[in-house]
């Protein structure tokens, strides 16, 4: 049921000129819910843990607000790429390990979520990380990581397995190329290729790409181990192929 995988000649056309205009003007779709994160923190904001934290800019974005934030992620480049882009960076630390590898270690602090004896999260984040992770055991080891009052904030993406699904997708389809327009009104030009009366600038150093994983578990499958794990939590559709979820700890 997914609108992206399908092979109808007219979807397909329609997939083709979207995806042109879509490279023209780009946009980055987690970093768009980057806002919503940052609306929904919690009042007390003495430690942060961003789980996923590929390049490290939303953990950058929370080292402006909170005391310590801990960054981490699986993946070697992406701990590299944070790191770089962190340094520097008052009471925030990176580190390249599995998210069950942190709980393991958090655990055997006393709780403590970033291992120094501080106390546990005011906020956990997980931006397109959760579907890389085993769901259920992932939202298990949540509470045990977050004090009394701590959040946990997640935006992710879900399989498409319903008609609800279908028209999420197909309304977020169509207000991509909008978006991209509004937030990168100018056409992208190749890497290397100079404006109009420019001299070719020197390419400059490559990101790492982003580990890319498609989602297995649906967005009611999501709510009912939300449901189970962290009663309470409120789960949301949103544009742009993603979801978010909310929850808090009791305090």
């Amino acid at each position: 049921m997914d609108v992206r995988d399908s092979a109808n000649p007219v979807v397909v056309s329609a997939s083709r000129r979207l995806a042109v205009i879509n490279a023209r003007h780009p946009w980055n779709h987690n970093e768009h819910f980057h806002g919503w994160i940052l609306r929904n923190l919690p009042d007390r904001r003495r430690v942060a843990v961003d789980v996923g934290c590929g390049t490290g800019v939303l953990a950058g974005k929370l080292a402006a607000r909170f005391a310590r934030v801990t960054a981490i992620d699986a993946d070697a480049a992406m701990a590299a790429a944070a790191s770089a882009r962190l340094a520097g960076q008052p009471g925030v630390a990176v580190r390249h390990c599995r998210f069950e590898q942190f709980a393991a270690a958090a655990a055997d602090s006393d709780g403590d979520a970033d291992g120094d004896g501080d106390g546990a999260a005011d906020l956990i984040t997980m931006v397109a990380s959760l579907h890389h992770l085993g769901l259920h055991d992932t939202l298990a080891r949540i509470p045990a990581l977050l004090a009394p009052g701590g959040r946990l904030l997640v935006v992710d993406l879900a399989r498409p397995d319903s008609l609800p699904d279908l028209a999420a997708d197909l309304a977020s389809a169509a207000a991509n190329p909008v978006m991209g327009l509004i937030k990168h009104p100018r056409r992208a030009r190749p890497a290397g290729e100079p404006a109009a009366g420019q001299s070719a600038m020197p390419a400059m150093p490559a990101m790492p790409a982003m580990p890319v994983r498609d989602p297995t578990t649906t967005l009611a499958e999501i709510s009912a181990a939300a449901r189970a794990r962290l009663p309470g939590a409120a789960v949301r559709r949103r544009l742009f192929f993603r979801y978010t979820l909310r929850w808090d700890k009791p305090g």
